[in-house]
């Protein structure tokens, strides 16, 4: 009986610690997001949970460590999303846009993201640069940008001379902007940058500003 038994209770606790370290992360990352990495509290994350702050720390070591591995998470999800991008089969003009929209999409569908970068920021990126995680978690789309480049080039359709990462910051201060500014941005304007009714305009946009500096003569 017990030898029956005890693999399946094994598995179950390892699913409940899943669960609950997911669980976790999930209302983390809302709280870090609206409140900041100085202004969050641990109990307020644990009161919104099914846990306890002793269980927290238990899991994560601390504010500190929990943070890390809110920003490890957000950032797994974007790089997991630019490994599955497909643009393999596409010229590379058609593969750079599609490259860049990957991007619009993915920073409009996650402001908690755009908010806990500009966080990390304030702080110097010091829970990023401390994290092994994330100092080895290279980005896949920067791989992709270069053999881009180096196909659109030998094609004789780029021209201009720019490296993976500058053409990466170049899409990302774009879509970063237009979701971090959007508030500061309306006020002073009165234009609603993510406004559904002027979202493929932008996405048009920025993809038509990255193939014009690219193809420049």
């Amino acid at each position: 009986m017990t030898t029956t038994e005890e693999p399946a209770r094994r598995e179950g606790r390892i699913r409940d610690a899943a669960r609950t370290r997911a669980e976790i992360l999930a209302v983390a990352t809302e709280e870090f997001a609206r409140a900041g990495y100085t202004g969050a509290r641990v109990d307020e994350i644990a009161a919104r949970t099914r846990t306890t702050k002793r269980m927290i720390y238990y899991y994560f070591g601390g504010k500190e460590q929990l943070f890390t591995a809110v920003l490890e998470r957000s950032y797994t999800v974007i790089r997991e999303a630019e490994q599955d991008v497909d643009v393999e089969h596409l010229d590379p003009v058609a593969a750079i846009r599609r490259l860049a929209e990957l991007t619009f999409d993915h920073h409009e569908a996650h402001p908690d993201f755009i908010r806990l970068v500009s966080i990390e920021n304030i702080h110097d990126a010091e829970h990023i640069t401390a994290s092994q995680t994330l100092s080895s978690l290279n980005s896949p789309a920067i791989d992709v940008i270069r053999r881009i480049l180096e196909a659109g080039r030998a094609e004789g359709v780029f021209t201009a001379d720019v490296d993976a990462v500058d053409l990466h910051a170049m899409i990302s201060s774009f879509c970063f902007f237009r979701v971090s500014n959007r508030h500061t941005f309306g006020a002073l304007f009165g234009r609603d940058l993510t406004a559904a009714d002027r979202r493929e305009h932008y996405r048009t946009m920025l993809g038509d500003m990255v193939i014009a500096y690219l193809t420049a003569r």
